[in-house]
């Protein structure tokens, strides 16, 4: 079955997109940037990634690319508003980017392999793209592997229906603990693989995470996907909702979504 983005570009999707920086997203790699480095960045989304990566390879050239031209058109002004001139955003294909053959020092990808149905594909085409000695770093979460508490009948319906359209999209969610895997499979002679955490338990992060995966169960293209597939019914994305809403409201919230990292090189 062609692959499909489980969550679309729904406003509850973005919101998270636009919330993420190289700090909390990309901390793996930010050490091993230098000024002057020339950036690929895979699906860029609204872009708040890669303006962050061009402040830090500056003068360097970062080009960001992702398939929706309104998260592009998106990346493009708040790259203007944020008068960031070393970035460029680009409509493109993650599995034929269109650019030669070692054009960068760092292709980078941040929650992309999860989603793409041939996901070695990919990794050996961004691998042509850097220099002899650059790098591809990848970052993905593993919502298998999601800690949630208190649990709820709500949010076992959620990582139940999730994981299974993920699935039927062509989609790996539990991509996170597969990236080095697929970068060996890819042929990296070097893969450097470790992990990080996202963490919500504060009022303030529950309200956040707790609200858009709310927003999310009835609106955006997760719901639509559930309902179209028959993985759910809409009394199975309601209660989805209300799990989200009582975690959000509940002082004793806690989860953990655990990430793999990859930086892959040769």
């Amino acid at each position: 079955m062609p692959e499909r983005y489980t969550l679309g570009h729904h406003e509850s999707v973005l919101r998270s997109h636009r919330w993420r920086t190289a700090a909390n997203s990309a901390a793996y790699l930010v050490p091993h940037l230098r000024e002057g480095m020339n950036v690929l960045d895979v699906g860029a989304g609204p872009g708040t990634i890669t303006v962050d990566l061009a402040r830090l390879v500056y003068p360097g050239k970062v080009i960001g690319i992702d398939a929706s031209e309104a998260v592009v058109a998106e990346a493009s002004r708040l790259a203007e508003a944020q008068g960031v001139d070393n970035v460029e955003f680009r409509v493109a294909d993650a599995y034929a980017p269109g650019f030669d053959d070692g054009s960068f020092d760092v292709v980078h990808a941040h929650q992309v392999l999860q989603h793409l149905g041939r996901p070695v594909e990919a990794l050996r085409a961004w691998r042509g793209l850097v220099s002899p000695d650059g790098i591809v770093a990848a970052r993905d979460c593993d919502y298998v592997g999601s800690i949630v508490f208190p649990d709820s009948e709500g949010l076992d319906a959620w990582r139940d229906t999730y994981v299974r359209l993920s699935r039927h999209n062509g989609g790996n969610p539990d991509a996170g603990r597969r990236l080095k895997s697929w970068a060996q499979e890819a042929g990296f002679t070097e893969v450097e693989a470790g992990a990080s955490v996202w963490c919500w338990t504060d009022q303030p992060t529950r309200d956040w995470w707790g609200g858009l995966w709310a927003d999310r169960a009835v609106e955006s293209e997760y719901a639509s996907g559930v309902l179209a597939t028959g993985i759910g019914d809409r009394a199975a994305l309601d209660l989805v909702r209300e799990g989200w809403l009582g975690w959000r409201d509940d002082d004793s919230g806690w989860m953990v979504m655990p990430h793999g990292e990859i930086l892959a090189r040769g």
